[in-house]
């Protein structure tokens, strides 16, 4: 009986120890800032008009220059995902699926990647690197976030023309199940799960970084732009948030709000998270804005991809956010909107273009 006691012990240090490794382990890809170059060749007019209910993996090459300048290309397997972004009337170009093989992406920059979503410019590409920068802000506040790296890329013979599309900005988000991992966590698939089921303190933190960022297409019920982590299956899950295209921080021309949330605008911030009474409870995730509030701003401030009155606009957004937080008459109105029964607050979406 001791010997079996031991046994276990020793399996169960060694799942501890593999978990550290894994959760202690660098993406080389998602470690720079940097805009990383790189092109897709091959078939790409059939890839790009493969925009059905069941599109198909298409044989592609991803060439990007090494830290020697020297150009590596790598054979993937790529699709067409999501579904607003993906339809021909609502976006030039299809958000993507890059699927890896081992053997081609071994000691590259995309070893160990298995699959990366790839999101492409839907009407202009400054609102990916908008995008970038939402994504930005939440890994400043958790690190239960996605790591994203902003991509230049071209498409290579993009029509039955043979033309290449001109260079544009692309951002490439981590894989879900290695996000988990990173946090020493699986990614779970459970159903019926209520933003009250949720870790509380994460939840808040995410309900008032979309509320930052002015974003009220997401919901927990319906798992719309939201990813849940656990540390098993059994425990509380925390909620991670993302695809942001539709906040009001982004500004994309074809984002509007959910007609039942009586919203004019996505500049009109509205906070979607659950009734809460007691505002001590949000006192750490305020606290941790505050603290990471010149980091925040440092993202915008000065930043070579954006222009100046983007800059300008977005810097009234934050000012705005941050004022209504610290200012407790002004806080207890916005956060406690869900309590309210005759607002809008309990309105749960159940969104169609989710990517």
């Amino acid at each position: 009986m001791l010997r079996v006691h031991a046994r276990l012990l020793l399996i169960s240090s060694l799942f501890l120890v593999a978990q550290y490794t894994v959760a202690q382990t660098h993406d080389k890809l998602f470690e720079g800032n940097s805009v990383l170059e790189l092109a897709l060749s091959g078939e790409m007019h059939e890839l790009l008009m493969d925009r059905g209910n069941d599109p198909q993996y298409h044989a592609l090459e991803l060439t990007y220059k090494d830290t020697d300048g020297k150009p590596l290309r790598l054979s993937v397997k790529v699709k067409a995902r999501g579904h607003f972004r993906k339809l021909k009337e609502n976006c030039k170009y299809p958000p993507l699926l890059l699927n890896f093989s081992k053997e081609s992406s071994e000691n590259t920059l995309f070893d160990n990647q298995d699959k990366l979503k790839l999101v492409t410019p839907c009407q202009g590409d400054k609102y990916v690197v908008y995008e970038y920068l939402v994504y930005k802000i939440y890994n400043l506040i958790s690190p239960m976030s996605f790591n994203v790296r902003l991509v230049k890329m071209t498409f290579e013979n993009f029509n039955n023309k043979g033309k290449d599309s001109e260079p544009m900005y692309g951002l490439l988000i981590e894989d879900e199940e290695k996000m988990a991992q990173r946090n020493s966590m699986i990614a779970v698939d459970r159903t019926m799960v209520r933003p009250e089921q949720t870790q509380t303190k994460e939840f808040l933190k995410t309900a008032v970084f979309e509320y930052l960022i002015g974003n009220t297409d997401w919901s927990v019920q319906y798992r719309q732009n939201i990813k849940l982590i656990a540390p098993d299956t059994l425990s509380r899950p925390f909620a991670v948030p993302y695809d942001f295209d539709h906040a009001g921080i982004v500004g994309a021309p074809y984002a509007k709000p959910a007609e039942q949330l009586l919203l004019s605008t996505t500049r009109e911030r509205r906070y979607r998270g659950y009734c809460v009474q007691d505002m001590k409870y949000f006192n750490e995730a305020i606290a941790q804005f505050n603290e990471r509030k010149d980091e925040i701003y440092k993202l915008y401030e000065s930043n070579d991809l954006l222009d100046a009155g983007y800059i300008k606009s977005t810097i009234r957004f934050l000012d705005n956010f941050y004022e209504t937080i610290n200012d407790p008459k002004k806080r207890i109105r916005e956060f406690q909107y869900p309590c309210r029964s005759d607002g809008t607050g309990n309105v749960v979406i159940m969104g169609l273009d989710k990517n």
